[in-house]
């Protein structure tokens, strides 16, 4: 059995905010590209909102969903009823990754060992949040500061903690 390095990849804004009416807020290309390349090749866990936003399963993973719904089986994807199970099931992947909703990312936030946030410095309105990240058991590790290249100049930051 392989190490498994748990890992939550999300876009927050400064005040927690991840989306508005099951879909993101903003388009920062270099956050999608961070995203791709990170996940490619690796179990992604998600909440069945979540790949509900989506066109269509990640193409280059495993997709992995989190229902309650028994009846929930689209083509292209793993069904589970629970974290539990979904986390387990990903026990060969080297990194498996949770990739939202917010309750998804809740649950799991004292599960992980790694979080690769997306810092967006600007408070939006929403319906999906972040929670807050457990400063007593994460260390900020890395953080690259960015900017929107358009008229916005939006600040954001790739920020990667890891368990203490």
């Amino acid at each position: 059995m392989i190490k498994s390095e748990l890992t939550i990849i999300a876009a927050a804004s400064t005040n927690n905010v991840i989306g508005f009416d099951n879909r993101l807020i903003w388009n920062i290309p270099k956050d999608l590209k961070r995203f791709k390349n990170l996940t490619q090749g690796h179990s992604v866990i998600m909440g069945r909102k979540t790949f509900e936003s989506l066109p269509s399963p990640l193409p280059n993973r495993r997709n992995i969903v989190i229902t309650r719904n028994k009846d929930y089986s689209p083509e292209g994807i793993e069904v589970f009823r629970n974290i539990e199970d979904a986390i387990y099931e990903c026990k060969d992947d080297q990194q498996p990754f949770i990739i939202g909703g917010g309750e998804i990312y809740s649950q799991t936030i004292n599960l992980v060992d790694k979080i690769e946030l997306t810092r967006v410095y600007k408070d939006y309105q929403g319906d999906a949040f972040f929670p807050e990240i457990p400063i007593n058991k994460f260390e900020l590790v890395n953080e690259l500061v960015n900017y929107l290249d358009d008229d916005s100049n939006m600040k954001y930051s790739f920020l990667t903690y890891i368990k203490k």
